[in-house]
């Protein structure tokens, strides 16, 4: 953006969306499982190849509106390719619609979460991966009970019906039959719920890289962390509000709020009163609790 005045240039300022400090990790775990990364934006040229250097995007589409996106992603689909949108805007609910599974971030429009076939609670990329690594692991568990099953199946049943009577006089009682089918359920059941356990071993991971020494002068920039427990929010709607009503407080870089636990976590670069925090929530329709 240029200013003048009086026909002379005074100042020029840069403006733009920064992305999630998580994004990086979520496009490389992508990258990791196989799945190609392509970003489809409306945003211009410049702009969407600068975002694709510093998340180590592959493909940019730029300058695409609505309409255009919805026709990539078929283009795609022509080419043999299984896709999945994630987006957030009404801009991405076409392209939502169109894909094999349309992912919506839980804080965006009410189109694109109409439009999507499933929906991140949490605004962060990262969840998209936990979502792919979780439907991974339960066809895995599908598969592995199918086989079970038709093993044991295959082995038992011909016991039961005594097929080895005649030549070892082996018989199997009812009782026993069973027992062995009972047991077999048990084991897909069992096995079923080891998914309780599923925790995404790439998020968990820590960085060994050792930290390096800088001695750079800089500006220390004082920057506050609250969290706060908010009592009225039941859908992902409520979260949206208070999500935006909290953004708009003079000085809040950054909300983070849980729906489950009920809390938001907001960074702002100055120290702000719990009462401004009380009147803008209460504006917004919700308690503040602590």
């Amino acid at each position: 953006m240029l200013f003048a005045q009086n026909n002379v240039l005074i100042g020029i300022l840069g403006a733009a969306d920064r992305e999630k400090s998580t994004s990086a990790e979520a496009i490389r775990l992508f990258k990791e499982m196989g799945i190609e990364v392509v970003m489809l934006t409306g945003d211009n040229q410049r702009t969407a190849e600068a975002i694709g250097r510093r998340l180590d995007i592959p493909r940019s589409i730029a300058g695409v509106l609505p309409e255009h996106k919805e026709a990539h992603i078929a283009e795609l689909q022509g080419n043999g390719h299984r896709v999945a949108m994630i987006g957030d805007g009404i801009n991405d609910a076409p392209a939502l619609a169109r894909a094999d599974l349309g992912i919506a971030i839980g804080a965006g429009t009410d189109i694109a979460i109409e439009s999507a076939d499933a929906v991140l609670i949490r605004n962060d990329l990262l969840d998209a991966v936990s979502a792919v690594k979780l439907s991974k692991a339960v066809m895995r568990n599908i598969k592995e009970n199918l086989f079970w099953a038709f093993f044991y199946n295959i082995i038992c049943i011909p016991v039961a019906a005594g097929a080895l009577y005649t030549t070892f006089g082996i018989k199997l009682s009812p009782v026993m039959g069973a027992a062995a089918m009972s047991m077999s359920s048990v084991c897909v059941c069992l096995n079923a719920l080891r998914l309780r356990f599923f925790k995404p071993e790439a998020l968990l991971k820590i960085s060994e890289k050792p930290a390096e020494s800088v001695s750079e002068d800089f500006k220390e920039e004082k920057t506050m962390e609250k969290t706060l427990k908010i009592e009225g929010m039941m859908c992902m709607h409520c979260q949206k509000h208070v999500t935006e009503a909290l953004s708009k407080m003079d000085g809040v870089t950054e909300v983070n709020v849980d729906l489950e636990a009920k809390t938001a976590v907001v960074k702002a670069g100055r120290d702000i009163p719990q009462a401004e925090f009380k009147a803008v929530i209460e504006e917004a329709g919700y308690e503040l609790v602590g």
